[in-house]
């Protein structure tokens, strides 16, 4: 075969991974689920990893190996369902890209160049997990995690810090790098609430004492902010708790900026715990008041979204963690998830749906005799039906 019938061969299995149709998957009333991922590795551009020239590239090598797509912000832009991708290189350097599709639920393609995002301060060694909000001062803000080694521990090769990198858009194109969060913690999971809340900025906020373990940090943070420009958590509350023998006993952080019904603010969260085979992250969901968005109102027990079949299986196992979600205008909601840090997926439900399940599923007892009390009580209620 030659070089260029090998080439042609790329493109055209390239291209039908593109348009590759999507089928919903009834799953439990809440949500659906679709048979297949809606990016991958595969997915970015050959561009982006093949040399494509002949005299340099003779043997059609692949010059840059792309690992994963994963954890994604999302928002509807110009009738457009774009996500902001975390891209991870097989040199574990992630970088932002982004992706587009014409219906939300397949035929997503990246845009032709990624983010060249703007540095601040001290060059990041990694950036990652961009949270969107369309604010009410009109711009888009893009917070994510900014990575950087621990230079109080230079032997430690493994010793890094979180803080959360700031960033403003209004073509995806173009960031302007604001200064990244002051906080007295390092911080992960920081989201802008997309409305002032007393004529300040709001944030979600994950305060933890080391790079991976929440330590001290008690679950889900509230912070308002006086200056977007110029951003430090001065006060900072806990909303969502961390809780013993519960999905979030390890840690949890605020997914997706939340949406505003006319129940409440609707929230997509990730729990963590400790499992036989490690940590275990799965997506839960809480409302809170629209009157005070940081007075939780509802939180059901249990999981709403986990690792399911094949899903389980990937870079960093028995992962879904979720960063984006779009409430369309017949108020359809697209739940972009991401399975084992490897690609990513997504759930379609409706805010009727969720707010249902989250003002009607009962928060967690605490203890195992109360959950049998709940199943007596709705096969009682069946039975006399």
């Amino acid at each position: 075969m030659s070089w260029q019938d090998n080439l042609d061969r790329l493109r055209a299995e390239h291209e039908a991974l593109l348009t590759r149709k999507n089928q919903a998957v009834y799953v439990n009333g809440v949500y659906e689920r679709y048979v297949n991922p809606i990016l991958t590795a595969a997915h970015a551009p050959l561009e982006w990893r093949y040399d494509l020239d002949e005299k340099t590239n003779p043997f059609l090598m692949e010059r840059i190996g792309i690992h994963a797509a994963f954890n994604s912000g999302a928002i509807k832009w110009n009738g457009r369902y774009l996500l902001v991708v975390r891209v991870e290189a097989d040199d574990r350097k992630s970088f932002f890209a982004v992706a587009e599709s014409p219906n939300g639920v397949d035929n997503f393609r990246f845009w032709p160049r990624p983010i060249t995002m703007p540095e601040y301060g001290e060059p990041a060694t990694n950036v990652y997990d961009m949270r969107l909000t369309a604010h009410e001062d009109g711009w888009v803000y893009g917070l994510f995690c900014v990575e950087r080694k621990d230079h109080k521990l230079e032997s430690d090769l493994s010793a890094a810090t979180a803080a959360c990198g700031i960033a403003r858009t209004k073509d995806f194109v173009n960031w302007e790098r604001l200064p990244d969060l002051k906080s007295r913690s390092q911080q992960r999971n920081v989201c802008l609430h997309p409305e002032f809340v007393n004529g300040k900025y709001a944030l979600y906020t994950r305060p933890q004492d080391g790079f991976i373990d929440a330590g001290s940090g008690g679950g889900i943070g509230w912070a308002l902010i006086d200056d977007i420009t110029n951003a430090e958590v001065k006060e900072e509350k806990i909303i969502s708790e961390r809780r013993y023998h519960t999905i979030t006993e390890v840690k949890n952080g605020e997914g997706p900026h939340p949406i505003r019904t006319d129940k409440g603010w609707l929230h997509l969260a990730h729990g963590v715990r400790g499992c036989a085979s490690g940590l275990r992250y799965v997506l839960y969901l809480y409302m809170t008041s629209l009157e005070d968005p940081s007075k939780v109102i509802a939180q059901p027990s249990g999981l709403f979204i986990a690792p399911d079949g094949w899903e389980y299986v990937g870079d960093v196992m028995n992962v879904t963690f979720a960063n984006g979600w779009i409430e369309d205008e017949d108020g359809k909601v697209f739940i972009y998830y991401a399975s084992s840090d490897t690609r990513m997926h997504v759930a379609t439900s409706s805010i009727d749906r969720l707010v249902d399940y989250c003002l009607n599923t009962e928060p967690d007892g605490g203890r195992t005799g109360l959950t049998v009390e709940r199943i007596n009580r709705l096969i009682d209620k069946n039975i006399a039906k």
